[in-house]
């Protein structure tokens, strides 16, 4: 499934980037061999910063952190070090969508995707032009297996539930990157905040609630 959605990502862009309407205004790109080095390349061109998974399936999200301490404005979920970065940064200054964990584990055992798509026009169009090969025209059928897993209502991600929530936050985040002042001082208030987020602060936290082992003192001869 994981190289199905690399390859959905991939014919998407095909699809955008030839599209002669839109021209430079919209670019996708996949990044392939993702690791430290392109993330310095990225992090200090970021306006935004989008986190996505599902609450209660991120163990912690340090790349957020990075993007964050770079002037970066996050949207996500409160999964992982969205918590934190929401609670120093404040709501203000953070695009939150989706459900948190706790509201995702009251919704496992009665899960309707079926019934979100049917209520959701933009998703349905969303499933449709999968459904319809607009993206895949030369091999028929390719996707389904995604569109089946969005659509089942044991889908463990419960991709469905969170996808109006995420439009929604989408226009707040477009409505306030247009006003430039705003945009600014939210962006050096992620900055200023990150400082929670130090290696040193980490460490000590970890051996304190850990590994409770005894601090080396640093000899300065």
């Amino acid at each position: 499934m994981a190289k199905l959605i690399i390859k959905l990502i991939n014919n998407v862009a095909k699809v955008i980037n030839g599209d002669q309407a839109i021209g430079d205004q919209l670019k996708v790109a996949f990044l392939p061999n993702y690791r430290v080095a392109t993330l310095e390349v990225i992090c200090p061109g970021t306006d935004l910063s989008e986190q996505l998974s599902t609450a209660g399936k991120e163990a912690s999200g340090t790349g957020n952190m990075k993007f964050m301490m770079n002037g970066a404005i996050t949207i996500g979920t409160l999964d992982g070090a969205n918590i934190e970065i929401r609670e120093e940064v404040g709501a203000d200054n953070f695009f939150m969508f989706g459900l948190t964990s706790d509201a995702v584990e009251m919704l496992r055992g009665c899960y309707e995707p079926l019934s979100i798509v049917s209520g959701d026009d933009d998703l349905q169009r969303v499933i449709a032009l999968l459904k319809n090969g607009h993206f895949n025209l030369f091999e028929p059928g390719l996707f389904d297996p995604v569109v089946s897993s969005i659509l089942s209502p044991h889908d463990p991600w419960m991709t469905a539930a969170d996808f109006r929530s995420f439009v929604d936050a989408q226009q707040r985040v477009a409505s306030a990157y247009q006003d430039r002042d705003l945009w600014t001082r939210m962006s050096i208030i992620n900055s200023a905040c990150s400082y929670k987020f130090s290696t040193d602060r980490t460490i000590r936290d970890y051996n304190e609630e850990i590994w409770h082992l005894q601090p080396i003192p640093i000899n300065a001869d």
